[in-house]
Protein backbone atom coordinates (compact mmCIF):
# COMPACT_ATOMS: atom_id res chain seq x y z
CA UNK A 1 0.00 0.00 0.00
CA UNK A 2 1.22 2.99 -0.94
CA UNK A 3 1.26 5.97 1.73
CA UNK A 4 1.01 9.75 0.83
CA UNK A 5 4.15 11.18 0.93
CA UNK A 6 -8.12 31.00 -27.62
CA UNK A 7 -10.63 33.30 -28.08
CA UNK A 8 -13.97 31.18 -28.25
CA UNK A 9 -16.39 31.91 -30.82
CA UNK A 10 -19.67 32.78 -30.69
CA UNK A 11 -20.74 29.68 -31.75
CA UNK A 12 -18.77 27.84 -29.66
CA UNK A 13 -19.79 29.34 -26.30
CA UNK A 14 -23.68 28.84 -27.50
CA UNK A 15 -22.93 25.62 -27.59
CA UNK A 16 -21.20 25.34 -23.69
CA UNK A 17 -24.20 27.68 -22.99
CA UNK A 18 -26.54 24.37 -24.09
CA UNK A 19 -24.02 22.51 -22.27
CA UNK A 20 -24.74 23.83 -18.99
CA UNK A 21 -28.09 23.32 -19.29
CA UNK A 22 -27.32 20.02 -19.59
CA UNK A 23 -24.68 19.58 -16.43
CA UNK A 24 -26.14 21.94 -14.01
CA UNK A 25 -29.90 20.69 -14.73
CA UNK A 26 -28.79 17.09 -13.26
CA UNK A 27 -30.50 16.03 -10.01
CA UNK A 28 -27.78 17.11 -7.05
CA UNK A 29 -27.02 13.23 -6.10
CA UNK A 30 -26.50 12.61 -2.69
CA UNK A 31 -22.95 11.11 -1.01
CA UNK A 32 -23.15 6.99 -1.67
CA UNK A 33 -24.85 5.58 1.66
CA UNK A 34 -23.25 2.56 1.56
CA UNK A 35 -19.87 3.67 1.59
CA UNK A 36 -17.47 1.09 4.05
CA UNK A 37 -16.73 2.32 7.60
CA UNK A 38 -13.16 3.21 6.86
CA UNK A 39 -10.62 -0.02 7.83
CA UNK A 40 -8.95 0.95 11.12
CA UNK A 41 -5.37 -0.74 10.20
CA UNK A 42 -4.59 3.02 9.37
CA UNK A 43 -5.27 2.96 5.52
CA UNK A 44 -4.94 6.31 4.14
CA UNK A 45 -7.90 8.18 3.79
CA UNK A 46 -8.70 10.00 0.35
CA UNK A 47 -10.80 13.03 -0.07
CA UNK A 48 -12.65 14.15 -3.25
CA UNK A 49 -13.59 17.49 -3.94
CA UNK A 50 -15.74 17.81 -7.19
CA UNK A 51 -18.33 17.31 -9.72
CA UNK A 52 -20.23 14.88 -12.00
CA UNK A 53 -16.82 13.96 -13.71
CA UNK A 54 -15.27 12.82 -10.03
CA UNK A 55 -18.89 11.63 -8.54
CA UNK A 56 -19.22 9.74 -12.09
CA UNK A 57 -21.91 10.37 -13.99
CA UNK A 58 -21.87 8.58 -16.80
CA UNK A 59 -20.38 5.23 -15.34
CA UNK A 60 -22.24 2.16 -15.45
CA UNK A 61 -21.60 1.38 -11.89
CA UNK A 62 -19.70 3.43 -9.00
CA UNK A 63 -16.76 0.90 -9.08
CA UNK A 64 -16.12 2.04 -12.71
CA UNK A 65 -15.56 5.84 -11.59
CA UNK A 66 -11.45 7.31 -11.95
CA UNK A 67 -11.48 8.32 -8.34
CA UNK A 68 -12.91 4.63 -7.16
CA UNK A 69 -10.70 2.92 -9.69
CA UNK A 70 -7.53 4.67 -8.05
CA UNK A 71 -8.08 4.14 -4.34
CA UNK A 72 -8.99 0.37 -5.26
CA UNK A 73 -5.40 0.15 -6.94
CA UNK A 74 -3.46 1.93 -4.03
CA UNK A 75 -5.41 0.31 -1.39
CA UNK A 76 -6.80 3.64 -0.20
CA UNK A 77 -10.36 4.79 1.86
CA UNK A 78 -12.35 6.38 -0.93
CA UNK A 79 -14.44 9.07 0.71
CA UNK A 80 -16.20 10.63 -1.91
CA UNK A 81 -19.14 13.48 -2.11
CA UNK A 82 -18.78 15.11 -5.24
CA UNK A 83 -22.04 16.01 -6.46
CA UNK A 84 -23.38 16.68 -10.44
CA UNK A 85 -23.54 20.28 -11.40
CA UNK A 86 -20.81 21.30 -8.56
CA UNK A 87 -18.79 24.60 -8.81
CA UNK A 88 -16.72 26.65 -6.73
CA UNK A 89 -19.90 28.87 -6.87
CA UNK A 90 -22.34 27.02 -9.26
CA UNK A 91 -24.77 25.21 -7.55
CA UNK A 92 -22.93 25.40 -3.98
CA UNK A 93 -25.83 25.35 -1.61
CA UNK A 94 -27.57 22.33 -3.52
CA UNK A 95 -25.32 20.00 -2.26
CA UNK A 96 -26.98 17.37 0.19
CA UNK A 97 -25.28 16.70 3.43
CA UNK A 98 -24.30 19.93 3.38
CA UNK A 99 -21.05 22.32 1.57
CA UNK A 100 -18.45 19.43 0.16
CA UNK A 101 -15.63 21.39 1.85
CA UNK A 102 -17.56 21.04 5.48
CA UNK A 103 -17.90 17.74 4.84
CA UNK A 104 -14.13 16.71 3.74
CA UNK A 105 -12.59 18.98 6.64
CA UNK A 106 -14.87 17.27 9.47
CA UNK A 107 -14.33 14.48 8.22
CA UNK A 108 -13.25 11.08 10.51
CA UNK A 109 -10.81 10.13 10.57
CA UNK A 110 -9.09 12.90 8.98
CA UNK A 111 -8.15 12.78 5.28
CA UNK A 112 -4.73 12.20 4.32
CA UNK A 113 -5.06 13.05 0.85
CA UNK A 114 -7.37 15.82 -0.29
CA UNK A 115 -7.62 15.50 -4.51
CA UNK A 116 -9.41 18.46 -5.91
CA UNK A 117 -11.12 18.81 -9.21
CA UNK A 118 -13.43 21.26 -9.68
CA UNK A 119 -14.26 24.46 -11.63
CA UNK A 120 -16.00 22.85 -15.08
CA UNK A 121 -19.24 24.10 -14.20
CA UNK A 122 -18.37 27.81 -12.87
CA UNK A 123 -17.39 28.43 -16.38
CA UNK A 124 -20.92 28.79 -17.01
CA UNK A 125 -21.20 31.83 -14.76
CA UNK A 126 -18.14 33.51 -16.38
CA UNK A 127 -17.68 36.62 -16.42
CA UNK A 128 -20.17 38.28 -14.71
CA UNK A 129 -19.28 35.78 -11.55
CA UNK A 130 -15.79 35.91 -12.10
CA UNK A 131 -14.63 37.84 -9.09
CA UNK A 132 -17.05 35.38 -6.67
CA UNK A 133 -15.28 32.67 -8.51
CA UNK A 134 -12.17 33.49 -7.99
CA UNK A 135 -12.37 34.34 -4.08
CA UNK A 136 -14.23 30.94 -4.23
CA UNK A 137 -11.35 28.99 -5.03
CA UNK A 138 -8.94 31.19 -3.23
CA UNK A 139 -11.18 30.23 -0.28
CA UNK A 140 -11.40 26.46 -0.56
CA UNK A 141 -7.71 25.70 -1.01
CA UNK A 142 -7.06 27.93 2.01
CA UNK A 143 -9.39 26.44 4.24
CA UNK A 144 -8.18 22.57 3.00
CA UNK A 145 -4.54 23.83 3.59
CA UNK A 146 -4.90 25.42 7.36
CA UNK A 147 -7.49 23.35 8.59
CA UNK A 148 -6.28 19.71 7.30
CA UNK A 149 -2.50 21.13 7.51
CA UNK A 150 -1.31 17.12 7.75
CA UNK A 151 -3.09 16.10 4.29
CA UNK A 152 -1.75 15.71 1.49
CA UNK A 153 -3.30 18.66 -0.89
CA UNK A 154 -3.80 17.70 -4.53
CA UNK A 155 -5.15 19.96 -6.96
CA UNK A 156 -6.32 18.92 -10.32
CA UNK A 157 -6.71 21.24 -13.72
CA UNK A 158 -10.62 21.52 -14.18
CA UNK A 159 -11.96 18.82 -16.45
CA UNK A 160 -13.61 19.76 -19.05
CA UNK A 161 -15.65 17.68 -22.11
CA UNK A 162 -15.11 19.22 -25.55
CA UNK A 163 -11.89 19.07 -27.27
CA UNK A 164 -12.63 23.17 -27.78
CA UNK A 165 -12.05 25.55 -24.57
CA UNK A 166 -13.44 29.22 -24.41
CA UNK A 167 -11.26 31.35 -22.95
CA UNK A 168 -13.51 31.84 -19.97
CA UNK A 169 -12.79 28.55 -19.30
CA UNK A 170 -9.07 29.18 -19.83
CA UNK A 171 -9.23 32.05 -17.07
CA UNK A 172 -10.23 29.29 -14.32
CA UNK A 173 -7.91 27.37 -14.92
CA UNK A 174 -5.33 30.19 -14.70
CA UNK A 175 -6.94 30.90 -10.91
CA UNK A 176 -7.01 27.86 -9.61
CA UNK A 177 -3.19 27.13 -10.72
CA UNK A 178 -2.35 30.18 -9.06
CA UNK A 179 -4.68 29.49 -5.84
CA UNK A 180 -2.74 25.99 -5.27
CA UNK A 181 0.76 27.53 -5.77
CA UNK A 182 0.09 30.13 -3.25
CA UNK A 183 -0.86 27.26 -1.05
CA UNK A 184 1.84 25.23 -1.84
CA UNK A 185 -0.54 22.54 -2.97
CA UNK A 186 0.50 19.48 -5.58
CA UNK A 187 -0.65 20.85 -9.02
CA UNK A 188 -1.76 18.38 -11.95
CA UNK A 189 -1.85 20.43 -15.21
CA UNK A 190 -3.31 19.63 -18.29
CA UNK A 191 -6.77 17.33 -16.68
CA UNK A 192 -8.71 19.12 -19.02
CA UNK A 193 -7.09 17.27 -22.22
CA UNK A 194 -7.10 13.74 -20.66
CA UNK A 195 -10.60 12.91 -23.25
CA UNK A 196 -9.48 15.15 -26.27
CA UNK A 197 -9.93 13.52 -29.51
CA UNK A 198 -11.80 10.35 -28.08
CA UNK A 199 -15.90 10.63 -28.37
CA UNK A 200 -15.78 7.50 -28.15
CA UNK A 201 -14.88 7.67 -24.40
CA UNK A 202 -17.91 9.68 -23.98
CA UNK A 203 -21.23 8.11 -22.75
CA UNK A 204 -24.40 8.89 -24.85
CA UNK A 205 -25.20 12.11 -23.41
CA UNK A 206 -21.70 13.43 -25.02
CA UNK A 207 -21.05 15.35 -22.21
CA UNK A 208 -20.04 12.55 -19.26
CA UNK A 209 -17.72 10.01 -20.21
CA UNK A 210 -17.93 6.14 -20.30
CA UNK A 211 -16.80 3.37 -18.54
CA UNK A 212 -13.83 3.79 -21.11
CA UNK A 213 -12.88 7.46 -20.61
CA UNK A 214 -13.15 7.03 -16.90
CA UNK A 215 -10.86 4.11 -17.15
CA UNK A 216 -8.37 6.38 -18.90
CA UNK A 217 -9.11 9.25 -16.33
CA UNK A 218 -7.87 6.40 -13.80
CA UNK A 219 -5.13 5.90 -15.94
CA UNK A 220 -3.68 9.36 -16.08
CA UNK A 221 -4.41 10.06 -12.97
CA UNK A 222 -2.56 7.20 -11.44
CA UNK A 223 0.58 8.18 -13.49
CA UNK A 224 0.23 11.94 -12.06
CA UNK A 225 0.10 10.85 -8.69
CA UNK A 226 2.55 8.43 -9.26
CA UNK A 227 5.01 10.94 -10.00
CA UNK A 228 4.11 13.13 -6.91
CA UNK A 229 5.13 10.49 -4.81
CA UNK A 230 1.53 9.05 -4.16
Amino acid sequence: MRQPRRPASAALWSAAALACLALTGCAIAAPDPDQPVPPSDGATIAAFYGDSYTRGTGASSPERRWSTIVCAERGWYEFNPSVDGLGYVNNRGLAPGGDLVDQIVDHEPSPDVVIVTMGLNDAFSMPSAGDEIREAITDDLERFRTELPDARLVVVEPFWYQDDRPDEFGQIVEWVEDAASRVDADYISGASHWLEGHPEWMSSDVIHPNDDGYAELARRMDAELERLGL
